[in-house]
């Protein structure tokens, strides 16, 4: 089998495991959460508000503090969702797997032994073999 064929058979690995299909099942749970979706649309709304605010001339600086506040109150409520936590918590378990077969892709590439090369799950230091703190 060619790389690119392993490539695919290690996506259909990925989406045959427990932690992508949490992480699917979280993202659907998201979606179909109406007043969830409702407090995303609030706060995309608040945010075009304070943009459009921003790029005024003649800023009013209360109402901006306002509208911030009134932006960071609804980011708040939809972190403290039950569905965005699990949906937040799947993503990091997704996030942690995917990052350590990039570290044994990279390393392979950098000449390691695929075989027993073993990937950091902590914070290595290195932001370019990172895929983002949490």
């Amino acid at each position: 089998m060619d790389i690119l064929g392993l490539a695919r058979a290690m996506g259909k690995a990925i989406q045959s495991d427990e932690r992508y299909k949490t992480l699917s099942e979280a993202s659907a749970n998201c979606d179909n959460d109406k007043e969830l979706q409702d407090e995303i649309g609030k706060f995309n709304l608040k945010r075009v508000e304070i943009n459009q605010l921003a790029a005024d001339a003649e800023k009013n600086k209360e109402k901006l503090v306002a509208l911030d506040e009134e932006l960071r109150t609804i980011y708040e409520d939809i972190m403290a969702n039950p569905n965005m936590t699990a949906f937040n918590n799947a993503k990091n378990e997704m996030d942690t797997l995917m990052n350590q077969v990039n570290q044994i892709l990279v390393a392979s590439v950098n000449g390691e032994d695929p075989d027993t090369y073993e990937p950091q799950t902590g914070c290595s230091g290195s932001c370019s073999s990172c895929s983002g703190c949490h």
